[in-house]
């Protein structure tokens, strides 16, 4: 096994996050690539700007960090790569749309209506508008560190109750009210901590989202729903909180164990978008 090149950085935001410059995804060797992966476990989120990559070069980066999640509406990835989901308000020549549009806005952690949420996602910036569609990344270790003592307290222990049926019925946008049944069958509620452990050094972060969330075990649902959008509402302060604006070629992958991140709207009939987004695997949450 190759030793890992320390690759040169700056900060995305002070304490947070990481530019990794002067890579070349497509050409680096084994070392570089294993210090990319190790400064992305260390600094919550990297981004690398400049990259020209074809959807194998896509498919060989995410394979560094671990074993590619598939998704869970299959229609809309990229044909002849069904790990790789395309986010565009383009159409087809048949007309259909090639992806989703305005998909992950509202803050969240992806597949969190999952036993074992995704570890980290991926952007790949293909077409991107003059202005609108930023990305929004919130520090979670920082925002558990900056609760009061007596608050931790209070919070550490607290289980979640997520569901992608209420997910997919109250959403905004992309709405399924009637979901095909294999679809609910292979979603099940799940139940996850509201504060979480990070299993690469043992840092901890709150760990809420908005849109799955259906209550907080031992509260009243309306009680447990407000709880968590007021952990949602202090770790997306602003303090807490890296604007991503986009450029073509940009590779921008987050951490979805210490992270919130939201999509932000554009003008969509001025304009168009097409994102490339991959999912690791991820562990069951503690």
């Amino acid at each position: 096994m190759s030793l890992a090149l320390k690759p040169k950085i700056r900060e995305l935001k002070p304490g947070f996050g990481a530019e990794i410059l002067g890579v070349d995804i497509k050409r680096a060797d084994d070392a570089t690539l294993d210090g990319v992966v190790d400064t992305f476990h260390r600094h919550g989120a990297i981004l690398l700007r400049g990259q020209s990559l074809e959807p194998a070069d896509l498919m060989r980066f995410i394979g560094r960090f671990g074993e590619p999640e598939d998704h869970t509406l299959v229609e809309n990835t990229l044909p002849g790569f069904p790990k790789i989901y395309i986010l565009s308000n383009r159409l087809g020549r048949d007309g259909k749309p090639i992806g989703a549009h305005n998909d992950g806005i509202g803050w969240h952690t992806d597949y969190s209506y999952k036993a074992e949420p995704v570890m980290s996602t991926m952007l790949y910036a293909v077409e991107v508008p003059p202005e609108g569609s930023d990305t929004l990344l919130a520090d979670c270790c920082k925002a558990w560190n900056a609760l009061p003592p007596e608050r931790q307290a209070e919070l550490d222990g607290k289980v979640v109750h997520h569901s992608w049926r209420h997910f997919m019925a109250t959403r905004e946008f992309n709405r399924m009210e009637d979901p095909p049944e294999e679809l609910l069958r292979d979603n099940p509620d799940v139940f996850h901590p509201l504060v979480r452990t990070h299993p690469a050094d043992g840092r901890k972060a709150l760990f809420p989202s908005t849109g799955t969330v259906k209550g907080v075990v031992g509260m009243p649902d309306d009680e447990g729903v407000r709880l968590v959008e007021e952990m949602v509402d202090f770790a997306t302060q602003e303090d807490f909180v890296f604007r991503h604006k986009w450029r073509v070629g940009d590779v921008l992958m987050w951490d979805n164990r210490c992270t919130l991140h939201t999509g932000t709207l554009y003008d969509d009939a001025k304009y168009f978008r097409e994102m490339h987004r991959l999912w690791v695997k991820g562990d069951r949450p503690f």
